[in-house]
């Protein structure tokens, strides 16, 4: 983060962190907290928002300069993940809701659908079961009564 950077720091009173802006080469921008790293430069670090330039924004916590914690990721498309972030990967509980009204919520790991959840298709019906990647074998329609 620290190389090529244009934008403004100011200093936040939390924990050392400093509050910053920064616009990035490639047109991504980022506002949130940050400290200096160990090798002398800046890495993101506390609460932040991250918007890339094709549209993709990250809100929410950051470690190590990368999404570690809660957040949400929101896509140009609609598709919006909210819940556990680690090294920059669904992990953890969330909530992947897809741009065609489908939602999956459970268990993540490294950006895979892994260990029980639900998944509402199209229709509003809502299956449960144990998701291990792509595969769903024996998923059971969830009653409404």
């Amino acid at each position: 983060m620290s190389e090529k950077k244009k934008g403004k720091v100011t200093e936040s009173k939390e924990e050392g962190n400093l509050q910053v802006s920064y616009i990035f080469p490639n047109g991504d921008r980022y506002e949130g907290e940050c400290c200096g790293s160990t090798e002398g430069g800046v890495v993101r670090r506390g609460m932040g928002k991250h918007t890339s330039a094709s549209g993709v924004t990250y809100t929410g916590e950051w470690h190590d300069d990368k999404m570690n914690g809660r957040g949400t990721l929101e896509h140009p498309s609609g598709a919006l993940y909210e819940g556990d972030f680690k090294d920059n990967m669904y992990h953890g509980t969330g909530t992947y809701s897809f741009s065609d009204g489908t939602k999956y919520c459970g268990s993540f790991s490294k950006n895979r659908l892994e260990g029980d959840g639900e998944f509402t298709d199209s229709q509003g019906l809502v299956w449960i079961g144990s998701f291990h990647n792509k595969a769903a074998p024996g998923l059971k329609l969830k009653l409404s009564m």
